[in-house]
């Protein structure tokens, strides 16, 4: 499962990475031409935060991270509800 995630601050990072940390399954991050490990602090610092990252989850059953990670998730359309 692929999704577009914004991380803007340092915190925006360590909240992330301590939702990450929580879950068995791999998640990666890609930014261009690199693709980092998203439990790994200093590999998320090392991409461009200024725009948004694609965040590749190795796993159907991810549902709960993906409410605890809802806030940094970059909503392509404004639909509501």
């Amino acid at each position: 499962k692929r999704e577009q995630i914004m991380l803007k601050t340092i915190n925006d990072v360590k909240a992330f990475v301590n939702s990450v940390a929580k879950y068995d399954f791999d998640v990666d991050l890609l930014s261009g031409r690199y693709a980092v490990d998203a439990k790994s602090i200093m590999g998320i610092f090392s991409l461009d935060l200024s725009k948004a990252i694609t965040m590749e989850i190795h796993s159907d059953n991810c549902q709960n991270f993906l409410n605890e990670i809802k806030p940094f998730i970059v909503k392509n359309t404004k639909q509501e509800g």
